[in-house]
């Protein structure tokens, strides 16, 4: 038995490469009772971005014609993540199809027991007055200091306090909307 080289491994696959080329070049098919690999349903892909902290994962999301996610890649594309998903990116798909998630605005009146479903434009609206309301009545102008009359327009009735998936863009136009309303108990939870 002759020593298998460098030379003779390069010349016996050649040779294996080119008689499977040359069987299928024949005209074999599929072994009998093979089917081919077809998808149950059509999927659509799309990007899109972890909604979990502000790191701003690139994703990869597959649906079905239902819309509900199949599938949550990493985008190897991204330039954050490169493709790659922590534990709470994969978990993206629970969090989408969960039976427990709202898809509805739910608004529980004070002393009911119930909660009853509202549209968007009832919140947006109701909200709205309620800002203005308690804005407009903890409003201060002006503050006493060494008995002189310092202004400070501010409201000390409302907060706004960030979270984890709140990025640097989002903190800024934050900052700006609230500071807008006088707000000056401003807070973000890294800090917290």
């Amino acid at each position: 038995m002759e020593k298998l080289t460098r030379r003779n491994f390069l010349k016996l696959s050649t040779a294996g490469a080119g008689g499977g080329c040359l069987l299928l070049a024949a005209g074999l098919g599929p072994a009998e009772g093979a089917t081919s690999f077809r998808l149950r349903k059509p999927i659509g892909e799309s990007q899109t971005i972890c909604p979990y902290c502000s790191c701003g994962c690139g994703l990869v999301i597959a649906t079905d014609e239902e819309g509900r996610v199949t599938n949550c890649e990493g985008d190897p594309d991204h330039i954050t993540n490169r493709g790659a998903l922590d534990p709470k990116s994969i978990s993206v798909p629970q969090l989408l199809n969960s039976p427990l998630r709202l898809r509805t605005v739910k608004y529980r009146a004070p002393g009911s027991a119930e909660w009853e479903e509202k549209s968007w434009d009832w919140t947006i609206s109701t909200l709205t007055e309620r800002i203005k309301k308690t804005r407009d009545s903890t409003w201060k102008a002006t503050v006493d200091v060494n008995d002189k009359q310092v202004a400070v327009n501010r409201t000390e009735g409302l907060a706004w306090l960030g979270g984890a998936a709140t990025n640097s863009e989002d903190c800024y136009l934050a900052s700006k909307f609230t500071r807008s309303l006088g707000v000056v108990y401003l807070e973000h939870q890294a800090r917290i």
